[in-house]
């Protein structure tokens, strides 16, 4: 079994949590709890992610999955990058209860 499998499983896994952190903070307006440093580490690990897929393209021969990796890598650091620049619009707000 290829590793492109684990590694697309571990993109999509990854992937699955931003959204609801993304509705979470659209809908309270309110990110206490959260990390800018930590959502910008991601973004670097996933940079660099995209980096090794660039220097270290899969052959011609893989299968699909394998060749389009690339966009799972592209979608998780768009996910966090939102999630980041909602943590800065809403990082002033009160919680209010």
């Amino acid at each position: 079994m290829q590793g492109w499998i684990f590694e697309a499983a571990m993109l999509i896994a990854f992937g699955c949590s931003w959204p609801a952190s993304i509705v979470k903070s659209l809908r309270t307006r309110f990110v206490r709890g959260k990390s800018p440093i930590f959502m910008a580490i991601v973004l670097l690990g996933y940079a660099c992610g995209i980096l090794h897929k660039v220097l270290n393209p899969p052959p011609e021969t893989a299968g699909f999955l394998a060749r389009h990796i690339l966009w799972l890598y592209w979608l998780d650091m768009a996910l966090v990058g939102t999630d980041l620049a909602l943590y800065f619009r809403f990082r002033k707000n009160k919680e209010q209860h």
